[in-house]
């Protein structure tokens, strides 16, 4: 067993110290937050700096827990990460594998046509009609399609299997294989790491999604969470306003923050649980490859 030096100690002491202090300082706006939804309003103007209150009022939540928006807000969300996930990893890899061969006919003008798709964009404009003309305007899937596979992650994942040794497929060739089973039985196990990878990071974007909604949905049944959230910011509270009860006594400021917290928490809690599928990928990949 190797004796770790004093100075060895104090360096990884001098780390913990650091990254601890630094994932406080990432914590402390939704526990601020948290705080201040359960907090009597009296008491926070009195101290709006508290961070432990004398006692705690759930009121705000009764409200929203009340309020079909937030309901529905939740569902749409979870129907666009869904889906836009699931359409997004499917589009990755029926695309990406095509591209990574490199006797691909037409293969170099397609990969520019893709690329040129990064820097040039028709606008909101021509996207907005695109929409409408589609039928997709005041639909679910207006927030799904548009955004389903991106140029930039394509690139990435064809780069990826790319890498792959091609004597694997040919392997399968040999036992009589089509290109189907190469794909299922081959490319995906090998691509864990990648898929993991973009499941995260196009989950993590589905949910936060709002600017979308903003341009191709005019009805309130279909915000999603991120929405109603931007909606309570620039709109002064017009949300919250909507779920006040005054005669609760729990004011606009209460409900704001409890809205806050109510949108976000899932995200949080499930992200965990995300990261410790991604490296499960990892070494899944790893092993395999």
């Amino acid at each position: 067993m190797k004796i770790r030096s004093v100075s060895d100690r104090i360096f990884d002491l001098i780390n913990y110290l650091g990254i601890g202090l630094f994932a406080l300082a990432c914590l402390f706006p939704f526990y601020y937050v948290a705080v201040l939804s359960v907090t009597p309003y009296s008491e926070y103007l009195d101290n709006p700096l508290l961070l432990f209150p004398s006692h705690f009022e759930f009121g705000a939540y009764k409200q929203i827990f009340n309020m079909p928006l937030m309901w529905s807000g939740y569902r749409n969300t979870i129907l666009i990460t869904v889906l836009g996930v699931a359409l997004n990893i499917a589009l990755l890899l029926v695309s990406a594998y095509p591209l990574s061969k490199k006797d691909l006919k037409g293969r170099n003008v397609i990969l520019i046509l893709i690329t040129f798709t990064m820097f040039f964009n028709g606008g909101l404009i021509p996207n907005f009609f695109l929409v409408k003309e589609l039928h997709l305007y005041n639909t679910i899937w207006s927030m799904i399609l548009p955004g389903a596979l991106g140029a930039y992650n394509l690139i990435l994942m064809k780069n990826f299997i790319s890498e792959i040794p091609p004597s694997l497929e040919e392997s399968a060739f040999i036992d009589g294989a089509n290109e189907i089973k190469v794909l299922t039985r081959i490319i995906i196990p090998l691509s864990k790491p990648a898929i993991a990878t973009f499941v995260i990071f196009h989950a993590v974007t589905q949910w936060n999604t709002f600017f979308s909604a903003i341009i191709y949905t005019s009805k309130r049944d279909l915000w999603p969470l991120m929405l109603i959230l931007r909606d309570l910011v620039v709109d002064d509270g017009g949300v919250a306003k909507d779920a006040m009860d005054a005669s609760t006594g729990v004011t606009v400021f209460t409900i704001k923050m409890a809205i806050i917290i109510f949108a976000t928490l899932p995200i949080i809690l499930v992200y965990p649980f995300l990261q410790r599928f991604f490296m499960k990928g990892l070494m899944v990949g790893s092993i395999k490859g």
